[in-house]
């Protein structure tokens, strides 16, 4: 653990007058909850939610073959995304082993904007430094420090978004664009993009406008949301949390930290991964049979203790064929128990049994993701 005081975002005395529950989160000092979880995943589901992301990561590639470039080191062909949209890729080492996921946008032929998780900016930055040409060709930047990253999420996030910024400013699902003359008198660019399966905007402004924008859009009506209700919404949608869900051997502390060590066909993500091409650690994706474990998601079929991390999950006849990597009560299913993890040997519809304590197992139905 590291004896540094955690990073303060530009947005940290907004969150402060909003009365946030502050914690420590990969070095910085972010918002668990406003009120409660509960109510802000709910709140995100049937109105808009605001989320804190500046944690995140902003990473500029450009060069006259960026694309090309990007493309021989990740699984998604990204010759085949045009400008200006945005799609999702993993990154994988010399073994196979996934080391991080990115949503990245093409803003031009020259030039592309990534976003790499929290705890992962270092660790992909040295990656694609390591693996940029040797000709200069491609120039790789860290705006990381300079710019503040904004979610607005929910049914009602464009309706919020253009009474704060005007009818012009829109962007659709998956694209993305530049800010251009607007009433706040913001720069930057948003992108149709975000982590809670509901419509909405990723919104990236220079630090010193971030306040002017958080206050213009809660002021509109969206709801401040913080940590633990953006855990629950993406879990809800089964998507994966880097460092929770899948973590590179290098990084891994513990024996559990093991088990996390996977590819893109374990992981079981239907998009992003395009075998069409050549890319580093194809050969182990491509080695797999139906007889390894792969991401699943569970769902109760019956009350008991709720689904955790790290809890096992056998057949009905007990025998282990795997573990959770994330669970919880879904709010947005009446606190249903659900929970995404590895298994091995099954398919969509199989009973199982999660060992939700010493005492009980709780029988769930194998499924695919979304559950919500």
């Amino acid at each position: 653990m590291s004896d540094q005081a955690p990073v303060r975002t530009a947005l940290y005395e907004e969150h402060l007058a909003l009365e946030a529950n502050m914690v420590d989160f990969h070095g910085f000092e972010l918002p668990i909850w406003y009120s409660n979880i509960k109510e802000e995943h709910l709140a995100t589901r049937s109105n808009a939610g605001l989320f804190d992301v500046s944690h995140m990561g902003s990473f500029r590639f450009s060069g006259a073959s960026v694309r090309q470039w990007l493309e021989g080191i990740a699984t998604q062909r990204v010759t085949s995304i045009s400008a200006p949209r945005c799609a999702y890729t993993h990154f994988l080492d010399e073994n196979g082993h996934l080391i991080d996921d990115m949503i990245f946008a093409v803003v031009s032929e020259t030039e592309i904007l990534g976003v790499p998780n929290a705890s992962m900016i270092g660790v992909m930055w040295d990656w694609f430094s390591k693996h940029l040409p040797e000709d200069g060709s491609i120039v790789l930047e860290n705006l990381s420090d300079e710019m503040s990253i904004m979610a607005l999420q929910g049914p009602n996030a464009k309706q919020i978004f253009t009474s704060v910024m005007g009818d012009d400013q829109h962007v659709a699902r998956f694209k993305w664009r530049a800010l251009t003359s607007n009433p706040l008198g913001v720069s930057g660019w948003i992108q149709g993009t975000g982590y809670t399966g509901e419509s909405g905007y990723e919104i990236f402004v220079p630090n010193n406008d971030a306040p002017t924008m958080w206050r213009a859009l809660i002021d509109a009506g969206a709801a401040p949301i913080g940590l633990g209700a953006r855990d629950t919404l993406r879990l809800e949608k089964g998507f994966l949390l880097s460092g929770v869900d899948f973590c590179w051997p290098p990084l891994a502390e513990t024996e559990d930290d093991s088990f996390l060590a996977r590819d893109s066909w374990e992981t079981n993500v239907p998009f992003g991964l395009d075998l069409e091409h050549e890319f580093i650690g194809r050969e182990r994706v491509v080695s797999h049979d139906e007889k390894d474990a792969r991401w699943w998601g569970v769902k109760y079929t019956e009350k008991g203790p709720l689904p955790r991390p790290g809890k096992s999950v056998t057949n009905l006849e007990g025998e282990p064929i795997g573990a959770l990597t994330s669970g919880a009560p879904a709010p947005s299913m009446g606190n249903l128990g659900i929970g995404i993890g590895y298994l091995k040997g099954v398919r969509e519809g199989d009973q199982v049994l999660v060992v939700a304590s010493p005492r009980k197992s709780v029988k769930a139905v194998v499924v695919r993701p979304p559950f919500y």
